[in-house]
């Protein structure tokens, strides 16, 4: 089946081209640099280039709190386009299934816990990252508009936060797990007495290891062809707190956690009701917090010789 991953050079898209090789399959990974999804030109341009049959949409303009208060409009707008051109030319294309990952920041801010997907439109999100919520909860509506009118098999995945090799660990840009690992590993190098997190350390949040994800990913594309949004999770929380306490372990970091509470810490709890996947297309998360965190930490470091050493002094 002739299959095109967006976003297929970055963190999760780069761990789904790698199974589908392993299936056979060559997808096509569109560059940005050729093709800008929230153009609609470009967009049927690719898409009559690859004729794909089989459409992963995963490209998306995304980060943590900070990036996400400083690029509201942006991630707004990016997200929301691509969304639409996506969906628009999978159907001009003629595509069989379109699989569109969306997030768990779509969730309304006081949604209750375990998140389920029929709460998805009970409020409005979180206001550190609402318009990137919004714009990709309104990929849902038009997935579901796109099945009513013309017959699109698209489906729609909720993938709580992510993390593993290959992450994003750009400070400014990152999420949580790897601006942690950066942070507390440099800081275990350079021997220093402190690192500043932002908040209380109190908010708790749910997280998926990449390669489980990337196996939900291929197990409803194989098994689910519904309009219901099916969460991707562990089912399980961890506070923020402990995930450093957890990360500085890992990291060989002993010095001191101190925490900015003038800094927003970002919804209060996430974890989702995992259910609906498992009876749908069978997915169930496989990898341990810690074991994931060894293997992320691992990767990093290992790509980093100054942070291999013991620090001076």
């Amino acid at each position: 089946m002739r299959t095109l991953v967006t976003g297929g050079a970055g963190f999760l898209g780069s761990h789904l081209v790698e199974r589908l090789r392993e299936r056979g399959i060559d997808p096509a990974v569109p560059r940005r640099a050729e093709y800008d999804l929230t153009d609609p030109h470009a967009t049927e341009q690719l898409f009559a280039e690859a004729r794909p049959e089989l459409v992963f949409h995963l490209a998306a303009e995304v980060g943590g709190i900070g990036a996400n208060r400083a690029n509201p409009g942006r991630y707004w707008y990016a997200n929301l386009l691509m969304g639409a051109n996506v969906l628009e030319a999978s159907r001009a294309a003629g595509a069989k299934k379109l699989v569109l990952v969306g997030t768990v920041c779509a969730y309304p801010k006081d949604t209750p816990v375990p998140f389920r997907e029929d709460d998805l439109w009970a409020g409005f999100p979180e206001e550190t990252n609402a318009p990137y919520g919004v714009a990709k909860r309104a990929l849902l509506t038009g997935a579901r508009a796109y099945r009513e009118q013309y017959g699109l098999d698209s489906i729609y995945l909720l993938p709580v936060n992510l993390y593993g090799p290959r992450d994003n660990f750009d400070l400014e840009t990152s999420h949580v797990i790897p601006a942690l690992v950066r942070k507390m590993a440099e800081a275990s190098a350079r021997g220093d007495a402190s690192v500043t997190l932002w908040g209380d350390g109190s908010p708790t949040r749910e997280f998926l290891y990449v390669e489980d994800c990337t196996e939900g990913l291929l197990l409803a594309a194989d098994r689910y062809d519904g309009a219901e949004p099916v969460n991707l999770g562990t089912g399980e929380e961890v506070s923020i707190r402990d995930l450093a306490g957890l990360v500085a372990e890992l990291t060989g970091f002993e010095g001191e956690l101190v925490w900015d509470t003038s800094r927003p810490g970002g919804q209060p709890r996430r974890r989702l009701d995992v259910t609906r996947a498992a009876e749908l297309f069978g997915f169930r998360a496989r990898t341990p917090l810690r074991e994931g965190l060894e293997h992320t930490v691992r990767w990093y470091v290992g790509r980093h010789a100054e942070l291999r050493q013991p620090a001076a002094g």
